[in-house]
């Protein structure tokens, strides 16, 4: 099918064929309305007679017209006439690639300028689920003023957040040459026949990168068949075999783009954008390394993904950054377990950055509710009402750690640094300090000598201690009694690395002092290790938030000095204003001595820097209940299970509350779903006992209490809950008597003695009145 000039489609006027290919006509045209000359892409008459495809044809041009990306086409129009479906695009002066490519090799400087903004395009476009997959140089455009665009999304898939039968795109018939001349840039996935994502693009952009730099294809051979083979099988040769002086980091670059695995790739086209960068960024913008260290990240590195710790730097003022956010890491590794790399070192940044001056860092607390790969930065920033935002992806594999890492402006979504370390996992501390000072230097700040001293004291130079440090951690916030038997060996191992390790001994005092809350092991043993890991971290940084928090802990919840407690929590919260945590267990503290508005005006503080943690928002539940304010205490537990309807510790004071409102059949479901998803934890048996002889299940009560004494001979049960059941059953000899026996356990339950609408008919018996006192609840 050929337009003839003069012919129109809509109000465009055609002038003249430009090109033709397997995917359909172009031609130069006139708008009438705005006066002005387009491009008009017709889809081919064969194309046109297959099912669906021009809805589809208009699908994929509107899915790239959202793009709105300078180095890609724009997009003006789709449209339909006279059983013609076409697309007007803008109308570009100069030569493709291929064009350019006839007259050989680029200089290396110039094909990585064109890389960058290849790269660019392609990750605006995966952005959006768009996928090339016919990346070469006849689709890659060079404008006579200096522009570079990507052409022709004819072949893309586009994967929309719909249903799958919208991730479609133009099926395609092309001739033997398009074949020959597409075959040497596919992916290894592409010919396997397998699906093309993100890094199939980064495969085929590799191949052009080459082609740009050597003057000859990557895989070329003499048939089709040949060439499709050499890409699975075949390494390219050498760039540096050359004469053109390619420097090795950029050999490096085109390497990485060229693995086998996608998984060996860049994850990102934004990744590799910004390698381009780092080997164009001159010299003079690199700091002069201060040691050998510094000159072996910025210089040396192990074939990974670029040599250099890679930066670079814009010229723009940065005196308006005083707030920071430094998002979650995202871990780009092939492997799960990694997860808690990411996790660590964004906390130690966090932490390291929050001891400049003049300078607010959003607590971990706040910013990890932004974990996930689908993060927009800068709407994360406007939320956190931060003018700084910090990224990064970290990959291991084999020994070899490569971290990125970039700051940008808030305001206007520019990028104020980039960094990209690559060095031996050893080195893993040197290159998060690395970061630490090269984003401090770009922002004009240094730790103040105070701040310096802090983190000496918290860190280590075992690499070995800091990486069971990270795994604790990780562990600790997952929060369940497996969790944190992992979580205290990991800890324990950071220590015996490394005896000195103060944030090792914190971690350590938080998982003993959590133990009680789970029944994980007897009180009387955990509360002195929790005790005793907390005075050693303080030992060595009086300064630590989280260790003065646990402490304060312990004080409460295993030696009931409600002074101490306070004293050590209110120290804490001095320290580090943002430590929900201290917040949290604060509130505990007040509302077990009967102050609940205090304790919720606490809670309030810890859920605004903590909005999304489960336990703070269920245990602001639990204190509204304690108040005997249970319809505030459902519906805030109830928002609390919105986020997670498995969080077992969220159920159990929902049901206490349903059964104070005499709601019994959904009290009974709730304690029976925390012992569902608890997976073996007794901590709700005493509850649900209770709720059923309550609501005069009495034998099923009776059961209950048989089944928990039974099962406290094999694992540790708190007399507290068995002392619960038998209130219920108004047995109030045998509980007061299972009370003395939670006395003696140190059990946690028992801060709540006085507060706890289920005792409410012991209060009356002097041996209740004398437990109140013993507990240091009452006078």
């Amino acid at each position: 099918m050929s337009i003839p000039a003069g012919a129109r489609l809509g109000p465009y006027q055609i002038l003249a064929a430009i090109g033709a290919g397997g995917m359909g006509e172009v031609y130069r045209a006139r708008d009438t309305r705005l006066d002005r000359d387009v491009a008009i892409k017709v889809l081919p008459e064969h194309l046109a007679r297959t099912p669906g495809a021009a809805s589809r044809f208009e699908r994929e041009f509107k899915a790239v017209a959202a793009l709105s990306q300078p180095n890609i086409l724009a997009i003006f129009d789709v449209g339909a006439d006279q059983g013609i479906s076409f697309a007007v695009t803008e109308l570009l002066e100069g030569e493709t690639l291929h064009k350019r490519l006839e007259e050989g090799a680029i200089p290396w400087r110039q094909a990585a300028k064109v890389g960058v903004a290849v790269a660019e395009g392609l990750a605006a476009a995966h952005a959006k689920g768009i996928i090339h997959r016919d990346l070469k140089p006849h689709n890659i455009f060079l404008t006579s003023d200096g522009r570079v665009k990507i052409l022709d999304f004819g072949l893309a898939r586009v994967k929309p957040s719909a249903s799958p039968q919208d991730q479609t795109s133009i099926p395609t018939e092309t001739d033997a040459g398009i074949v020959m001349g597409t075959a040497g840039y596919m992916s290894p996935e592409q010919v396997r026949g397998d699906r093309a994502d993100a890094p199939s693009d980064i495969f085929s952009f590799g191949c052009v990168l080459y082609e740009m730099l050597a003057g000859r294809r990557a895989f070329r051979r003499e048939t089709a068949a040949q060439t499709m083979a050499a890409i699975l099988d075949a390494e390219p040769p050498a760039l540096a075999d050359g004469d053109a002086q390619i420097p090795g980091d950029l050999q490096r670059v085109v390497a990485h783009c060229l693995e086998k695995h996608p998984r060996q790739r860049f994850q990102s086209a934004q990744d590799l954008a910004f390698a381009l960068k780092a080997v164009l960024a001159p010299a003079a913008a690199l700091p002069v390394p201060a040691n050998p260290l510094r000159r072996i990240l910025m210089v040396t590195a192990p074939a990974v993904v670029v040599a250099a710790a890679a930066l670079y730097w814009l010229n723009r003022p940065l005196d308006t950054i005083d707030s920071l956010a430094i998002l979650p890491f995202a871990n780009v590794s092939a492997d799960p377990a990694k997860e808690y790399l990411s996790d660590g070192i964004t906390e130690n940044l966090i932490n390291d950055l929050s001891q400049l001056p003049k300078l607010r860092v959003t607590a971990r607390s706040l910013v990890f509710r932004y974990k996930g790969p689908q993060v927009d930065p800068q709407k994360a920033g406007r939320d956190l009402h931060v003018r700084g935002v910090v990224t990064g992806r970290v990959t291991e594999r084999d020994g070899a750690l490569n971290i990125q890492a970039e700051l940008m402006n808030v305001t206007d979504g520019a990028q104020l640094w980039g960094g990209q370390y690559s060095q031996r996992f050893s080195e893993i501390l040197a290159m998060q300090r690395e970061i630490a000072r090269a984003i401090s230097a770009k922002l004009g700040k240094s730790p103040t000598v105070d701040g310096q001293k802090r983190l000496a004291n918290r860190s280590t130079e075992s690499t070995e201690a800091y990486q069971l440090y990270l795994k604790g951690r990780y562990y600790w916030n997952r929060r369940t009694e497996e969790t944190l038997k992992r979580a205290v060996e990991y800890f324990q191992q950071a220590i015996d690395k490394d005896p000195g390790y103060a944030l090792a001994y914190a971690g350590l005092a938080d998982c003993y002092a959590v133990y009680n809350s789970y029944q994980v092991e007897l009180p009387r043993e955990s509360g002195p290790k929790a005790k005793a890991a907390a005075i050693k971290a303080l030992a060595i940084d009086n300064s630590l938030a989280q260790a003065h928090s646990s402490l304060g802990m312990v004080h409460m919840s295993y030696e009931w000095d409600w002074a101490g407690a306070e004293r050590e929590f209110q120290r804490a919260i001095d320290l580090d204003p943002n430590y929900a945590t201290a917040h949290h267990w604060y509130a505990i503290c007040l509302a077990s001595t009967g102050r609940s508005e205090q304790a919720l005006a606490s809670l309030e503080r810890a859920r605004e820097l903590d909005p999304l943690s489960l336990i703070i928002n269920a245990d602001t539940g639990l204190v509204l209940h304690f108040a005997r304010r249970d319809d505030e205490a459902i519906d805030q537990i109830r928002k609390a299970l919105e986020m997670d309807p498995n969080f077992a510790a969220g159920h159990r004071p929902l049901g206490m509350a349903y059964e104070q409102k005499m709601m019994y059949t959904e009290a009974i479901a709730e304690f029976q779903k925390a012992l569902d998803v608890s997976r073996g934890n007794p901590f709700a048996l005493g509850s649900l006992g209770h709720a059923q002889a309550v609501a005069g299940q009495r034998v099923q009560a009776r059961r209950e209490l048989s089944d928990v004494l039974e099962l406290s001979k094999r694992r540790y049960v708190s007399p507290f809950d068995i002392a619960v059941i038998y209130t219920g059953l108004d047995d109030k000899g045998r509980a007061l008597e299972w009370l003395e026996k939670a006395l003696d356990d140190r059990s946690l339950e028992m801060i709540f003695l006085k507060v706890d609408p289920r005792f409410d008919r012991l209060h009356a018996e002097p041996r209740f009145a004398s437990l109140l006192r013993r507990v240091g609840l009452t006078p």
